[in-house]
This record gives structure tokens, sequence and C-alpha cells, in this order.
């Protein structure tokens, strides 16, 4: 798998987003530093099973696609006439 990389924009909006919620929900203050090493936890630890989980996703979507295409390209199959 490769390694999943957050543009800087998204990191800063992550980050700021884990202080909100440290705010909000446990009335904790979290610095940058704290919450960059929270994001870096939940990054190599539960992001590659989310990672895994929307690949799963996609290949239950491109096998169902697969099967009514497959139904779509039988409907076109002409039938022959029966020689008399």
């Amino acid at each position: 798998m490769r390694s999943m990389k957050l543009t800087k924009e998204q990191r800063d909006q992550a980050i700021q987003q884990i202080q909100q919620f440290f705010e909000n929900e446990r009335g904790e203050a979290i610095g940058e530093l704290g919450a960059d090493g929270v994001l870096d936890f939940f990054m190599s630890h539960i992001a590659p099973h989310v990672y895994n989980q929307a690949l799963s996703d996609c290949r239950h979507v491109v096998s169902q696609r697969m099967i009514s295409l497959e139904d779509d390209i039988y409907a076109l199959e002409q039938k022959a006439k029966p020689s008399r």
C-alpha cells in the first residue's frame, strides 16, 4: 500500500479539527504538536483500515457494474432466424 499523504492544507485542517474535538468533547486544550501526534497515530493505525474498507467497497461496486454490463451485452444478442 502506498503511504497516505495529506496536503499541507488538509493536514492543517485536520489538526484544527482535532483541537476543536478535544476542546468540545473533552474540555481539554490541545496544542498543535499534540494534535499533530494524534493525527499521526490515526494515519498510521486507523487510516489503513479505512483505506482497505474503501477498496473493498470499490470492488463490490465494480463487481455489480460488471454483472449489469454483462446483462446489457446479453440483451444486445440477436436471435438467428430458423432456416426453412
